[in-house]
Protein backbone atom coordinates (compact mmCIF):
# COMPACT_ATOMS: atom_id res chain seq x y z
CA UNK A 1 0.00 0.00 0.00
CA UNK A 2 1.49 3.34 -1.31
CA UNK A 3 2.44 5.41 2.23
CA UNK A 4 1.73 8.37 0.94
CA UNK A 5 -1.54 10.59 -0.25
CA UNK A 6 -2.89 10.23 -3.46
CA UNK A 7 -2.49 12.73 -6.43
CA UNK A 8 -6.40 14.28 -6.65
CA UNK A 9 -8.02 17.54 -6.64
CA UNK A 10 -8.26 17.22 -2.57
CA UNK A 11 -4.38 16.60 -2.85
CA UNK A 12 -4.01 19.81 -4.84
CA UNK A 13 -6.27 22.23 -2.47
CA UNK A 14 -5.18 20.84 0.62
CA UNK A 15 -1.71 21.04 -0.54
CA UNK A 16 -2.21 24.90 -1.37
CA UNK A 17 -4.21 25.54 1.45
CA UNK A 18 -0.82 24.00 4.08
CA UNK A 19 1.46 25.54 1.99
CA UNK A 20 -0.04 28.88 2.41
CA UNK A 21 -1.01 28.46 6.48
CA UNK A 22 3.21 27.45 6.49
CA UNK A 23 3.68 31.12 5.66
CA UNK A 24 1.48 32.68 7.72
CA UNK A 25 2.22 30.43 10.59
CA UNK A 26 6.01 30.57 10.19
CA UNK A 27 5.53 34.29 9.96
CA UNK A 28 3.25 34.31 13.47
CA UNK A 29 6.13 32.29 14.89
CA UNK A 30 9.26 34.58 14.10
CA UNK A 31 7.94 37.94 13.43
CA UNK A 32 4.64 38.23 15.04
CA UNK A 33 5.98 36.62 18.53
CA UNK A 34 9.16 37.73 17.82
CA UNK A 35 10.95 34.56 18.26
CA UNK A 36 13.53 34.81 15.37
CA UNK A 37 14.12 33.24 12.18
CA UNK A 38 17.11 30.94 13.80
CA UNK A 39 15.01 30.19 16.65
CA UNK A 40 11.75 29.39 14.97
CA UNK A 41 14.07 27.32 12.38
CA UNK A 42 15.15 25.06 14.99
CA UNK A 43 11.70 24.50 16.56
CA UNK A 44 10.20 23.83 13.80
CA UNK A 45 12.72 21.85 12.01
CA UNK A 46 12.44 19.72 15.16
CA UNK A 47 8.93 19.08 15.03
CA UNK A 48 9.45 18.20 11.21
CA UNK A 49 11.97 15.59 12.57
CA UNK A 50 9.26 14.01 14.79
CA UNK A 51 6.20 13.85 12.04
CA UNK A 52 8.28 12.63 9.43
CA UNK A 53 10.08 9.73 11.71
CA UNK A 54 6.54 8.92 12.81
CA UNK A 55 5.44 8.41 9.49
CA UNK A 56 8.39 6.61 8.39
CA UNK A 57 7.31 4.36 11.25
CA UNK A 58 3.82 3.97 10.17
CA UNK A 59 2.99 0.71 7.82
CA UNK A 60 0.09 2.56 6.33
CA UNK A 61 -1.04 5.86 4.83
CA UNK A 62 -2.57 7.82 7.75
CA UNK A 63 -3.85 11.36 6.03
CA UNK A 64 -3.67 13.55 9.35
CA UNK A 65 0.02 12.33 9.54
CA UNK A 66 0.69 12.45 6.15
CA UNK A 67 -0.77 16.53 6.44
CA UNK A 68 1.20 17.02 9.49
CA UNK A 69 4.63 16.29 7.81
CA UNK A 70 3.69 18.34 4.65
CA UNK A 71 2.69 21.67 7.04
CA UNK A 72 5.96 20.64 9.56
CA UNK A 73 7.99 21.25 5.68
CA UNK A 74 6.16 24.38 5.15
CA UNK A 75 6.47 25.96 7.75
CA UNK A 76 10.28 25.17 8.35
CA UNK A 77 10.67 26.02 4.98
CA UNK A 78 9.45 29.87 5.55
CA UNK A 79 11.40 30.64 8.50
CA UNK A 80 14.51 28.50 7.23
CA UNK A 81 14.30 30.88 4.12
CA UNK A 82 14.08 34.11 5.63
CA UNK A 83 16.77 32.73 8.11
CA UNK A 84 19.26 32.43 4.83
CA UNK A 85 17.50 35.36 2.65
CA UNK A 86 17.68 37.91 5.85
CA UNK A 87 19.62 37.05 8.80
CA UNK A 88 22.63 35.75 6.79
CA UNK A 89 21.91 38.23 4.29
CA UNK A 90 22.08 35.90 0.89
CA UNK A 91 18.74 37.50 -0.86
CA UNK A 92 16.38 35.98 -2.11
CA UNK A 93 17.98 35.25 -5.61
CA UNK A 94 21.00 33.81 -4.21
CA UNK A 95 19.01 31.98 -2.24
CA UNK A 96 16.88 30.54 -4.45
CA UNK A 97 19.63 29.68 -6.77
CA UNK A 98 21.37 27.62 -3.99
CA UNK A 99 17.96 26.09 -3.33
CA UNK A 100 17.41 24.90 -6.19
CA UNK A 101 20.58 23.41 -6.68
CA UNK A 102 19.88 21.46 -3.81
CA UNK A 103 16.81 20.37 -5.07
CA UNK A 104 18.16 19.28 -8.53
CA UNK A 105 21.17 17.16 -6.83
CA UNK A 106 18.49 15.62 -4.07
CA UNK A 107 15.81 14.77 -7.50
CA UNK A 108 19.23 13.45 -9.46
CA UNK A 109 20.25 10.85 -6.92
CA UNK A 110 16.60 9.93 -6.22
CA UNK A 111 16.27 8.91 -9.45
CA UNK A 112 20.26 7.25 -9.72
CA UNK A 113 18.97 5.36 -6.64
CA UNK A 114 15.48 4.24 -7.19
CA UNK A 115 15.49 4.42 -11.28
CA UNK A 116 12.09 6.43 -10.84
CA UNK A 117 11.02 9.78 -9.33
CA UNK A 118 7.49 8.28 -9.07
CA UNK A 119 4.79 8.88 -6.39
CA UNK A 120 2.68 6.84 -6.96
CA UNK A 121 3.69 3.59 -5.24
CA UNK A 122 6.19 4.59 -2.50
CA UNK A 123 7.00 1.47 0.37
CA UNK A 124 10.53 1.67 0.81
CA UNK A 125 12.08 3.67 3.10
CA UNK A 126 14.45 4.84 1.56
CA UNK A 127 12.23 6.11 -1.39
CA UNK A 128 10.27 7.74 1.11
CA UNK A 129 13.37 9.42 2.71
CA UNK A 130 13.97 10.86 -0.88
CA UNK A 131 10.77 12.45 -0.66
CA UNK A 132 10.00 13.90 2.15
CA UNK A 133 13.82 15.42 1.92
CA UNK A 134 12.84 16.73 -1.93
CA UNK A 135 9.45 18.46 -0.09
CA UNK A 136 11.58 19.97 2.64
CA UNK A 137 13.50 21.58 0.23
CA UNK A 138 10.69 22.77 -2.37
CA UNK A 139 8.75 24.58 0.49
CA UNK A 140 12.05 25.92 1.76
CA UNK A 141 12.68 27.13 -1.86
CA UNK A 142 9.23 28.46 -2.41
CA UNK A 143 9.25 31.11 0.09
CA UNK A 144 12.66 32.21 -1.17
CA UNK A 145 11.05 32.42 -5.04
CA UNK A 146 8.19 33.56 -3.48
CA UNK A 147 9.56 36.50 -1.79
CA UNK A 148 11.65 36.78 -4.85
CA UNK A 149 8.61 37.60 -6.78
CA UNK A 150 6.82 39.56 -4.26
CA UNK A 151 9.92 42.11 -3.25
CA UNK A 152 12.54 42.34 -5.87
CA UNK A 153 10.87 41.55 -9.36
CA UNK A 154 8.50 44.45 -9.03
CA UNK A 155 5.44 42.24 -9.74
CA UNK A 156 4.20 42.40 -5.76
CA UNK A 157 1.74 39.80 -3.73
CA UNK A 158 -0.92 40.29 -6.18
CA UNK A 159 1.66 39.99 -9.51
CA UNK A 160 3.55 37.62 -7.82
CA UNK A 161 0.67 34.77 -6.72
CA UNK A 162 -1.45 35.72 -10.56
CA UNK A 163 2.10 34.85 -12.34
CA UNK A 164 2.38 31.20 -10.63
CA UNK A 165 -1.66 30.53 -10.56
CA UNK A 166 -1.25 31.34 -14.45
CA UNK A 167 1.53 28.55 -14.31
CA UNK A 168 -0.09 26.09 -12.63
CA UNK A 169 -3.30 26.42 -14.88
CA UNK A 170 -0.54 25.87 -17.93
CA UNK A 171 0.74 22.74 -15.92
CA UNK A 172 -2.85 21.43 -15.51
CA UNK A 173 -3.42 21.86 -19.05
CA UNK A 174 -0.17 20.54 -20.04
CA UNK A 175 -1.73 16.80 -17.90
CA UNK A 176 -4.35 16.57 -19.90
CA UNK A 177 -3.51 17.83 -23.36
CA UNK A 178 0.44 16.99 -23.64
CA UNK A 179 2.36 14.07 -23.59
CA UNK A 180 4.81 15.58 -20.99
CA UNK A 181 5.98 13.47 -18.51
CA UNK A 182 3.68 13.34 -15.93
CA UNK A 183 6.27 12.44 -13.06
CA UNK A 184 7.94 16.01 -14.26
CA UNK A 185 4.50 17.90 -14.93
CA UNK A 186 3.81 16.86 -11.17
CA UNK A 187 6.81 17.97 -9.52
CA UNK A 188 6.87 21.02 -11.30
CA UNK A 189 3.48 21.98 -9.61
CA UNK A 190 4.59 20.72 -6.03
CA UNK A 191 7.10 23.17 -5.97
CA UNK A 192 5.33 25.88 -7.81
CA UNK A 193 2.50 25.32 -5.13
CA UNK A 194 4.72 26.31 -2.74
CA UNK A 195 5.13 30.43 -3.59
CA UNK A 196 1.87 30.45 -4.77
CA UNK A 197 1.15 29.83 -1.31
CA UNK A 198 4.38 32.25 0.19
CA UNK A 199 2.66 35.40 -2.24
CA UNK A 200 -0.60 34.38 -1.20
CA UNK A 201 -0.21 33.70 2.28
CA UNK A 202 1.82 37.12 2.30
CA UNK A 203 -0.92 38.86 0.40
CA UNK A 204 -3.35 37.73 3.04
CA UNK A 205 -1.08 39.32 5.87
CA UNK A 206 0.82 42.00 4.65
CA UNK A 207 -0.45 45.53 5.40
CA UNK A 208 -2.02 47.56 2.34
CA UNK A 209 0.57 49.98 2.06
CA UNK A 210 2.65 47.21 1.31
CA UNK A 211 0.34 45.68 -1.37
CA UNK A 212 -1.43 43.30 1.01
CA UNK A 213 -5.25 42.63 2.75
CA UNK A 214 -3.71 42.80 6.14
CA UNK A 215 -5.68 40.09 7.59
CA UNK A 216 -2.76 39.55 9.69
CA UNK A 217 -0.61 36.57 10.96
CA UNK A 218 -2.85 35.27 13.08
CA UNK A 219 -6.25 35.86 11.50
CA UNK A 220 -5.04 34.30 8.36
CA UNK A 221 -3.67 31.28 10.01
CA UNK A 222 -6.70 30.44 12.17
CA UNK A 223 -8.86 30.19 8.89
CA UNK A 224 -6.08 28.43 6.86
CA UNK A 225 -6.06 26.08 9.59
CA UNK A 226 -9.83 25.81 9.30
CA UNK A 227 -9.72 24.66 6.07
CA UNK A 228 -6.60 22.21 5.91
CA UNK A 229 -8.67 20.46 9.00
CA UNK A 230 -11.80 20.09 7.56
CA UNK A 231 -10.18 19.16 4.52
CA UNK A 232 -8.17 16.42 6.12
CA UNK A 233 -10.78 15.19 7.94
CA UNK A 234 -13.05 14.34 5.14
CA UNK A 235 -9.83 12.75 3.51
CA UNK A 236 -9.98 10.32 6.66
CA UNK A 237 -13.49 9.76 7.08
CA UNK A 238 -13.38 8.90 2.85
CA UNK A 239 -10.23 6.48 3.30
CA UNK A 240 -12.11 4.81 6.29
CA UNK A 241 -15.18 4.43 3.92
CA UNK A 242 -12.86 2.97 1.12
CA UNK A 243 -11.17 0.36 3.98
CA UNK A 244 -14.05 -1.14 5.19
CA UNK A 245 -15.83 -1.17 1.92
CA UNK A 246 -12.92 -3.35 0.86
CA UNK A 247 -13.30 -5.80 4.17
CA UNK A 248 -16.67 -6.10 3.88
CA UNK A 249 -15.94 -6.96 -0.16
CA UNK A 250 -13.24 -9.71 1.36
Amino acid sequence: MNKVATVTLSFWIIKICATTLGETAGDLLSMTMHVGYGISSLILISLFLVTVFAQLKSKHFHPALYWAVILTTSTAGTTMSDFMDRTMQLGYATGSLLLITLLLITLGIWHYSQKSLSVSNIQTTRAELFYWITILLSNTLGTALGDFLADDSGLGFLGGAALIGTSLIGIALAFYYSKISRIALFWIAFILTRPFGATFGDLLTKPRDNGGLDFGTIGSSVVLASIVIILVWWQSWRASKMATARQNEG
